[in-house]
């Protein structure tokens, strides 16, 4: 059964990791190819890729100071927005 992302609870429990700002590690599979589109989420961050064995996927890796639960909400939705992307 695939389960639903509840974007309420998830902005509890970001809440409950600590005082905002603070640093955030977002990490994001993508289809070869889309880790430009990534990168343009983050223009401002390092983003690190990582090639998967085979090739056909990235990892990528973004270290960013984050100043509220809802901006990191809001960068996942827009990743989210890439065909094939896996937010982990």
């Amino acid at each position: 059964m695939k389960s639903t992302f509840d974007p309420i609870a998830f902005k509890e429990k970001l809440e409950s990791f600590g005082t905002f700002p603070m640093p955030y590690l977002f990490k994001f599979i993508v289809p070869f190819g889309k880790e430009g589109e990534i990168a343009a989420i983050f223009p401002d961050e390092e983003v690190v890729l990582k090639p998967s064995i085979g090739g056909k996927y990235i990892s990528t890796t973004i270290h960013k100071q984050v100043e509220s639960a809802d901006q990191v909400l809001g960068l996942y939705e827009k990743a989210a927005r890439i065909e094939g992307v896996i937010s982990l």
